[in-house]
């Protein structure tokens, strides 16, 4: 079905390039003269990007084999020159010699006449002069980013954008292919025709190596064998089929409807044009510099049209697609694969704001990106530490509908009693992680847990969690009455853990330790009044004769002490006591 639909969206899209070409960036050109010599590179780039040109495709990905692409090359393969690398300190120079033999045989392959076709088979024949090529000023950039070249004949213009090359090219694609070449019925249109052996590479699923051209369909030519069929004959699929998914594919890579999702390249687009297509990125993505709005912005004009039923019906009943990939070795691996309507992808988005809403400092943003949450998770709060099937899985819950996966909540509760600090960011995924899994086991119960704090919930976790903010808050305001500073280490740093996942280690200490001696350190008695009072009432909740301390709390009321805290904790800085007021 992905093929299906790539090829869906490529057919609705008449400005990609037509079977036997593609769009690449050259940073370079090589200018040549009308008699084939070479004269000097022209720099293409604007900023770090070459500019982008139709070219003719080679039709499949090269692999370790001596394979020309026509007129585009790198120089090894349009000069003939060895270029040492990292990997190749020492190139083969008869291997070179025999790429640049290719290059040139492509080019000879052509039957034309014009002055454009007449230069450029004159470079392929002419001998090169090397020492011309190295003198040039731009010789030292060229080598060292060592990428592909495209020729330009100066006073006419670059090869492939006149008319006469690109008849050739026509012409030469239309010729029957060799004895590999297979007919079958194409696994993607169902028609007759010849079954493409190699995929043309896709480029942009980035990985370690960000330049590495991968394929999404391929077979390792002596394991995977069958019949003996080699390579993709395995999978038949049609030359034109393999052409329109990888080009649409390509094309979305590198278009706006592309964003990252952990180490997911994801693409995203519907069966018809919407308004919904060009916004998708925005609901998670971080704000711009230069727009810090337009996030929330988007997400807000989502609320509306969901809630007013302003979608329009066009829109609304129209396909959904959104794509995961990942790079895995030389191929791509399908992270995950989401079909909707835009209705109900707009639903599913808005319910997954709802669910990670929660109260908040006021200069903190009312809706968090898709990364902000899930670096939250990780180690010194770096992308690099994310765990490697975190992303995918928590997308796939989102766009689905599902709970979020419980190594999601696992890893939030890891990290915070690693850093005994519980931010918004993980305060949203918990509250999130466990309103999902509460509504989908019991569908009558929309929200277990608030936006803000909730008098009457009387889980333990969450009273646990509410009367441990209320022991540090009087420990802190002991402390800082009269001007004093905030104490080094809190009951959090030390006790956080224990209070948390074992109660009845630590609350006997807390309670009848810790507690009496901060109380009696406040020299205010309405201040002592009130903490004295706020904790009976929590302990009166269904703490103090009904449940106790338990031994053990579970990872989900793990979670639920994380909010009760957190709701605590931000009711006391959002409303400053006044012991007055609240007592009378």
């Amino acid at each position: 079905m992905i093929l299906q639909v790539l090829k869906e969206y490529y057919e609705r899209k008449p400005a990609l390039p037509r079977f036997g070409w593609e769009e690449r960036r050259f940073p370079f050109l090589v200018v040549i003269s009308e008699s084939g010599e070479f004269l000097r590179f022209e720099d293409t780039r604007e900023g770090e990007n070459g500019h982008l040109y139709l070219v003719p495709a080679l039709g499949e990905k090269k692999g370790n084999g001596i394979k020309a692409n026509l007129f585009w090359e790198n120089i090894e393969y349009m000069f003939g020159m060895p270029m040492p690398t990292a990997v190749k300190p020492n190139p083969d120079q008869v291997r070179v010699q025999k790429q640049h033999e290719a290059y040139c045989d492509r080019i000879k392959e052509l039957k034309g006449s014009g002055k454009t076709f007449d230069a450029i088979n004159r470079f392929a024949r002419s001998r090169v002069n090397t020492e011309r090529i190295k003198k040039d000023p731009l010789w030292e950039k060229v080598r060292r980013l060592n990428t592909f070249l495209l020729p330009k004949v100066e006073h006419i213009g670059v090869i492939t954008e006149e008319s006469e090359i690109k008849d050739a090219v026509i012409r030469l694609s239309k010729k029957t292919g060799d004895g590999s070449v297979l007919t079958r019925a194409c696994l993607v249109t169902g028609e007759m025709g010849k079954i493409a052996r190699l995929e043309p590479p896709i480029k942009g699923v980035l990985g370690k190596d960000r330049k590495a051209e991968r394929s999404l369909i391929s077979f390792n030519e002596e394991s995977f064998r069958s019949f003996g069929k080699q390579k993709n004959f395995n999978a038949p699929v049609g030359e034109l089929a393999v052409f329109s998914y990888t080009t649409a594919l390509n094309y979305l890579l590198r278009s706006k409807q592309r964003m990252w999702v952990g180490d997911a390249s994801t693409v995203f687009w519907s069966a018809k044009a919407t308004k919904f297509e060009g916004q998708f990125k925005d609901f998670f993505s971080e704000p711009i510099e230069d727009n810090p709005d337009r996030n929330t912005d988007a997400i807000k004009s989502l609320f509306n049209a969901v809630q007013n039923g302003t979608l329009p019906p066009m829109d609304a009943h129209s396909k959904f697609y959104v794509l995961g990939l990942a790079p895995n070795a030389a191929r791509i691996a399908v992270r995950f694969w989401i079909v909707d309507t835009v209705d109900g992808m707009a639903n599913k988005i808005c319910q997954h704001f709802i669910d990670t809403e929660i109260v908040h400092k006021p200069w903190e943003r009312d809706a968090l990106s898709l990364f902000r949450m899930l670096v939250s998770t990780a180690v010194q709060d770096k992308a690099e530490n994310i765990a490697p099937n975190l992303p995918g899985n928590t997308m796939r819950a989102i766009l689905a509908g599902l709970p979020y996966p419980q190594t999601l909540l696992f890893a939030v509760i890891r990290r915070i009693r690693a850093e005994h600090d519980i931010t918004y960011p993980r305060a949203a995924i918990i509250k999130a992680c466990i309103n999902r899994s509460t509504r989908y086991m019991n569908p009558k119960i929309k929200e277990e847990l608030k936006v803000s704090l909730d008098l009457e919930n009387t889980n333990i976790g969450y009273l646990l969690g509410r009367l441990f903010a209320v022991l540090e808050r009087a420990q802190i305001v002991s402390h800082t009455q009269d001007g004093g500073k905030v104490p080094n280490s809190t009951i959090r740093d030390r006790y956080y853990g224990a209070a948390s996942s074992t109660p009845v280690a630590v609350y006997g200490t807390l309670l009848n330790k810790l507690a009496p001696h901060h109380l009696s350190k406040l020299k205010s008695e309405n201040l002592r009044i009130y903490f004295k009072k706020l904790i009976a009432q929590i302990m009166d909740n269904g703490i103090d004769g009904k449940i106790g301390f338990p031994a053990v709390l579970s990872l989900d009321n793990q979670g639920r002490f994380a909010i009760g805290y957190y709701h605590q904790m931000q009711e006391f800085y959002t409303k400053k006591i006044q012991p007055k007021e609240k007592l009378s």
